[in-house]
């Protein structure tokens, strides 16, 4: 373990801790973190933010303004991340005046694909063949590798399947570049997937490390729709991808909560798809059926406290809330409700969208297949479009 000093000493409660973005995320761990005693400030680019309405103050910046950036991170004594896509600058003159937990390094690295997956390769870790693209020229010679059926993937600022193009036989490769707008991109074989399942870690001040999962996630339209725990996975499977998530997480020298997705091949491989330098979707229901929440383990883990037990205490799911669910109007929530193992979350957004993710549903049962079949009857329920 890592001996105290100035840099690893604990943040107690009563501390303000600073949270670069203003999301349902930003939401639920400053709910953590009032709960145990803490003040919080965010910044983002939006007014009345999920994050901001907890918040004690809520600061109107763009991440790219250092100068507010930097004034920010002088009236706190932590900085975190509930988006990982904040400028490395942002991070750099942050970590001048307050800890930055993710480091400003592990962020880099996983908001860029190139950057993640060469670190990955780099490390041993299993990840689907690839080729970095970036420039037109890079195509014909990364097909010729990585060949057909495989995914064009944007290297930046992609989510929720944004930024991607599946290349078949037919595709044209130039033509599905250009509709990404040319970025610098990797092309990814096409994977076999059984499932789809996430590792969510821990990682403290002092190197200690715990984990949630594996969840199972399952996707609709790219965007993840259901979640339940634990994965219907063999143990074995279930290990790799645990002992994954840890070595990205030493390699790193990561502290905070980082995500790490899975794909599961047909064939019984267990392969990175991407990391997530934050708590994640997928997690929501360790907030309900865990001992520890993601989001009071990430309080923990960046004020160097002792980390919380992750025990899931009953089988889980969790349906995410999508802005189609009030087309037909405002939801039935009394219907979803009368579902006594239902717990409702919404994230204070007040104009839905479709794909827009607005709250979510979670239950717990006497299987993960149980829990699950209470939370799809729930959000039935609601009306609207589940999707």
């Amino acid at each position: 373990m890592t001996p105290i000093t100035a840099a690893t000493a604990p943040v107690l409660p009563g501390a303000t801790i600073g949270v670069l973005g203003g999301g349902q995320l930003g939401r639920m761990f400053a709910m953590a973190a009032r709960r145990l005693g803490y003040r919080v400030h965010t910044l983002s680019p939006d007014h009345d933010t999920p994050t901001g309405q907890i918040a004690d103050l809520e600061v109107f910046a763009s991440y790219d303004d250092i100068g507010k950036v930097r004034d920010f991170a002088r009236g706190v004594d932590v900085v975190t991340f509930e988006f990982e896509n904040v400028p490395a600058a942002a991070a750099a003159v942050a970590a001048e005046h307050a800890p930055v937990r993710p480091s400003g390094r592990a962020l880099e690295i996983a908001q860029h694909r190139i950057r993640e997956k060469t670190f990955l390769v780099q490390h041993g870790l299993p990840v689907a063949p690839f080729a970095p693209i970036r420039q037109a020229a890079d195509l014909d010679p990364a097909l010729a590798m990585i060949g057909r059926p495989s995914v064009l993937k944007a290297a930046a600022l992609g989510y929720d399947g944004k930024g991607q193009a599946r290349l078949d036989a037919t595709t044209d490769a130039l033509e599905a570049w250009r509709s990404l707008g040319e970025p610098e991109a990797v092309l990814e074989q096409f994977v076999d997937l059984d499932r789809e399942i996430s590792v969510i870690g821990a990682r403290g001040v002092d190197g200690g490390w715990s984990y949630f999962g594996p969840i199972e996630n399952v996707h609709r339209n790219h965007i993840l729709d259901v979640s339940t725990a634990p994965a219907d996975l063999a143990a074995p499977l279930a290990a790799q991808a645990i002992e994954a998530t840890k070595a990205v997480m030493d390699g790193l020298e990561y502290v905070g909560i980082l995500c790490v997705e899975f794909f599961v091949t047909r064939g019984g491989q267990v392969l990175i798809n991407e990391l997530a330098p934050r708590p994640h979707n997928s997690g929501h229901l360790t907030s309900d059926a865990c001992r520890t929440s993601q989001f009071e383990q990430q309080l923990r883990a960046i004020c160097g406290l002792p980390l919380g037990s992750p025990e899931l205490l009953q089988p889980a799911a969790m349906a995410n809330l999508l802005g189609d669910v009030w087309s037909q109007g405002t939801p039935n929530w009394a219907a979803a409700l009368r579902y006594p193992e239902i717990k409702l979350h919404l994230y204070g957004k007040s104009q839905p969208r479709s794909g827009r993710k607005m709250g979510h549903l979670t239950a717990m049962g006497a299987s993960a297949a149980d829990a699950r079949r209470l939370v799809l009857a729930a959000r039935e329920a609601l009306g609207g479009s589940s999707r």
